[in-house]
């Protein structure tokens, strides 16, 4: 094996690791944001409640009022029914009665929709206070889940780069331009291991004698697959334990 691919091995499953932890850290600003949006959505279901309630409650006051004031005009024309003398003015008031009756009735049943709506409203506004308390909660135990979450793989990325930093420090500055070379070209994937003599990246084989070099210890050549050009490595499969001595082990 070159004596470099240890080293670029490492810096590999470094560069994979920093890779998904980079990810991750991308998507905690969303993720809280997700959870304000659903803290914000709450908070507007009770406002829209709320502004509900107050044009019924409004609403409620004005019907009130219209009732009032149609009573008001049956109770006069039913005054001037009295004082009239003659046939015609007492039925126009009568009439006039009827009509302010009428809308007295009309009035009231705009105000009984009033009533039973704003019933509806108020109960809307408790549900969506309770809900915005349940939202609210969950949604300080979601950012502290995240940010605990965060501060963990920012440490740990951290860490990771730290670790980078040494394992490119033993690596020839050529060597390592041109696995960043092969790794942008690959998605970050610049190696490729080798088994059963096939390149488990692009699944094209390999030739017989590339794969007698990668298996050989003293080999000081860095090979690349054909297809994908990435560069290769074999890593021997630990030797089976003897049936008589793994039972052993385990007794």
């Amino acid at each position: 094996m070159h004596p470099n691919l240890k080293h670029l091995i490492a810096l590999q499953s470094l560069d994979l690791r920093l890779a998904e932890l980079h990810t991750a850290l991308a998507s905690f600003p969303k993720r809280l944001a997700e959870v304000d949006a659903r803290v914000a959505a709450a908070k507007a279901e009770l406002a829209r409640a709320k502004d509900a309630l107050l044009t019924s409650l409004k609403d409620r006051k004005k019907y009130e009022l219209d009732v009032e004031q149609w009573k008001e005009r049956a109770r006069k024309y039913k005054d001037q029914s009295y004082e009239v003398k003659s046939n015609e003015a007492y039925k126009a008031l009568q009439h006039e009665v009827q009509m302010a009756e009428a809308e007295i009735a009309k009035a009231e049943d705009r105000l009984l929709e009033r009533m039973m709506a704003g019933e509806e409203y108020e109960r809307e506004v408790k549900a969506a206070e309770k809900a915005i308390k349940e939202v609210e909660a969950e949604a300080q135990a979601g950012r502290a889940k995240i940010q605990t979450e965060q501060a963990e793989a920012q440490k740990i990325s951290d860490q990771l780069a730290a670790e980078r930093q040494l394992a490119v420090a033993a690596i020839p500055e050529d060597v390592l331009d041109h696995y960043h070379r092969i790794a942008k070209k690959h998605a970050g994937v610049a190696l490729a291991e080798v088994r059963d003599e096939t390149c488990t990246m692009c699944r094209v084989r390999v030739r017989p004698h590339v794969f007698q070099e990668l298996r050989r210890l003293e080999s000081e050549e860095i090979f690349h697959c054909e297809s994908c050009t990435r560069i290769l490595y074999y890593t021997e499969p630990a030797a089976a334990t003897p049936p008589e001595q793994a039972l052993a082990q385990n007794s």
